[in-house]
C-alpha cells in the first residue's frame, strides 16, 4: 500500500508528461521541495487541472511510491490570481519561483525560504511598492536565509547610509517585516547594484524570466 503525505507548499514548476498528465516540482513545508506526478491533470474537467499550476499555494495530498510522489488531491488557498493579470509583475512572480527552484533542495528544512516566496509574492500585488524593490529585497533575503550573505560590498563604492541600513535590515529582519518600507530612486539604484553583483558572484544559472523582463526594459540594464 502507498504511503499517503499531507504537504503545504507551492507550486514552482510544471511540465507535460505523455498525453494527459504533468509532472509538477513543489516547494513544500515539510519536505522541501519535491516533484510529483498529477496523472490526468491537462485533461479538461480534471479536479487537478487548475490545482497544478504555477504560483498555486495550498495542501497537496501526496502518495508516495519507490521513486516518486503522484498527486491524488490538492486544495489550494491561494492561486495569486492577480499575477495572471499583471503580466511584469507575473515575470517576477516566475522569476521568484525560478530562484527558488535554484536554491531549495528535497528533505531540507525549506520553511523559511516557503515564507519568503509567499510574502513576495503578495508583496507584487501591493500597489504600493515598486517591483524592482520587492525583486532586490527578495534576491538579498533568500542569499541570507540560503547562508551566502557576504555582508556589504567592499568594492569602494561610498553607499549611503539609508542604503547599509536597508540592507541590514533585509539581512535581519523576519520575512513577515521584508516589505514594510521604500526607499528613494537613489537608494534603490545602490540597491540594485548590490542584488545584481551577488546574483553575478553566487548564481551560475540564467532565468529565463529575468532575461525576459531585461528585454522588456522593465529592469535598467
Amino acid at each position: 500500500m502507498q504511503e499517503q503525505v499531507s504537504v503545504t507548499g507551492m507550486i514552482l514548476k510544471t511540465e507535460p508528461v505523455g498525453e494527459y498528465d504533468r509532472r509538477v516540482v513543489i516547494l513544500t513545508r515539510e519536505r522541501g521541495k519535491i516533484a510529483a506526478f498529477a496523472r490526468g491533470a491537462r485533461k479538461q474537467g480534471s479536479r487537478l487541472l487548475a490545482s497544478t499550476n504555477p504560483f498555486c499555494f495550498g495542501n497537496f495530498r501526496l502518495f508516495a511510491g519507490r521513486s516518486a510522489y503522484t498527486v491524488g488531491e490538492a486544495s489550494i488557498s491561494n492561486y495569486f490570481e492577480g499575477l495572471r493579470e499583471d503580466f511584469t509583475a507575473a515575470c517576477y512572480g516566475m522569476y521568484f519561483l525560478e530562484v527558488m527552484d535554484y536554491y531549495t533542495r528535497e528533505n531540507n528544512d525549506e520553511k523559511e525560504m516557503l515564507k519568503l516566496l509567499y510574502q513576495s509574492l503578495r508583496a507584487l500585488l501591493h500597489q504600493g511598492l515598486s517591483n524592482r524593490l520587492v525583486r532586490y529585497i527578495f534576491e538579498i533575503k533568500a542569499l541570507a536565509l540560503n547562508g551566502e550573505y557576504p555582508g556589504i560590498p567592499k568594492d569602494g563604492q561610498p553607499y549611503d547610509e539609508s542604503t547599509v541600513y536597508a540592507v541590514n535590515y533585509i539581512v535581519n529582519a523576519g520575512v513577515e517585516k521584508l516589505y514594510t518600507f521604500t526607499v528613494t530612486e537613489k537608494i534603490l539604484g545602490e540597491l540594485a547594484g548590490i542584488a545584481d553583483g551577488y546574483r553575478v558572484r553566487f548564481m551560475d544559472r540564467k532565468m529565463k524570466s529575468l532575461e525576459i523582463l531585461y528585454e522588456m526594459n522593465e529592469i535598467p540594464c
